[in-house]
């Protein structure tokens, strides 16, 4: 006898893997093995350098001179940044800095207002 779970949906018996997926050829749904709890685990959560949790749209203030490549301007300690979002990737948060522009910013040297 197989040891694959039932479907979630129809209670199925008859469930099969496909891939990575399990199968329910009576409904047609298709899951993962772990259900919810992987898409829970997926959900990268962004802290800032004291360990408060960042969501978009919160505002953060620099907390070291940072050097802008490609050009010799600076982001001065204490510039308070607006409406962030959060992105996947190295540099985490996009933003628009006043009298800077767009750019990107590492969550390590923010800290939440």
């Amino acid at each position: 006898m197989s040891a694959l779970p039932n479907c979630p949906q129809c209670n199925s018996e008859y469930t099969y893997f496909d891939g990575t997926m399990l199968v329910c050829p009576e409904c047609a749904h298709e899951w993962t093995e772990g259900g919810a709890t992987e898409a829970a685990e997926d959900e990268r959560v962004i802290k800032d350098s004291n360990g408060n949790i960042l969501q978009d749209g919160d505002t953060v203030t620099v907390i070291k001179d940072l050097k802008i490549k490609g050009s010799s301007s600076v982001v001065k300690v204490g510039t308070k940044v607006k409406n962030i979002r959060l992105v996947d990737g190295d540099h985490d948060i996009d933003c628009k800095i006043d009298g800077i522009g767009a750019m990107s910013l590492k969550s390590e040297f923010v800290k939440k207002v």
